[in-house]
């Protein structure tokens, strides 16, 4: 649950309630995916990698949406599979991700095209995905991070996919951070979110990135 204030020289912002338990435990592991820990030249690997993106995207946007609007549902067992998105459990992952409010995915919006538009973008994506996807294992996460950069920098139609997940993520954690924050202080505090930047153009802005940002509401 959340107000959303719109009075600010920052513009909108989106104030958190308290978030329960059982969803705050969602948030940790919504994080991890095994991301690769080493550069394969071939294509399967960035085949994977784009796969894992959207997943990554689906699943952060569900928990955002029940972050948002409550409560998850009774069970949700089918979050966590790492295996390739299809079938019943997509729709699932599609038809939550549907129901994000519009002020709240706009945070994300913001993130996604702030980290495309600058040039320490790959310093930014990587250690955060690599970082929270190996939390426990130091030297996975590095080699995930140094993989993640390496490809951030070698495959430019890679960015958007990369960037979304990052986007998502991030969002999920800071939502976490703003409603313990105004617990702690008894004062409601806003979600951090990046200036938004334009929106990106080209083939890399695959399909289920426009589907699951809803891109098309978001035009200027």
């Amino acid at each position: 649950m959340f107000t959303v204030s719109d009075d600010s020289p920052l513009g909108s912002r989106v104030f958190p309630r308290p978030v329960a338990p059982a969803l705050s435990a969602l948030v940790p592991r919504v994080h991890r995916v095994d991301w690769p820990v080493w550069l394969d030249p071939g294509p399967r690997m960035l085949r994977d990698v784009l796969e894992l993106c959207r997943l990554q995207t689906a699943r952060g946007l569900a928990v955002l949406s029940w972050l948002s609007n409550g409560e998850p549902p009774a069970d949700v067992s089918w979050l966590w599979p790492g295996r390739r998105l299809a079938g019943p459990r997509q729709q699932l992952m599609y038809g939550a991700a549907s129901v994000v409010p519009g002020p709240v995915l706009t945070l994300v919006v913001a993130n996604w095209t702030w980290v495309l538009d600058t040039r320490f973008a790959g310093q930014v994506t990587a250690p955060y995905l690599a970082g929270t996807a190996y939390p426990d294992d130091g030297y996975t996460a590095a080699q995930a991070t140094v993989t993640l950069m390496r490809i951030w920098e070698r495959h430019p139609e890679a960015r958007p996919a990369l960037g979304a997940a990052w986007a998502v993520c991030r969002t999920v954690a800071d939502w976490c951070k703003a409603a313990e924050l105004g617990a702690a202080y008894e004062r409601e505090a806003p979600v951090f979110t990046y200036p938004r930047g334009p929106l990106p153009t080209g083939a890399g802005v695959r399909p289920w990135i426009s589907r699951l940002l809803r891109l098309d509401c978001h035009a200027e």
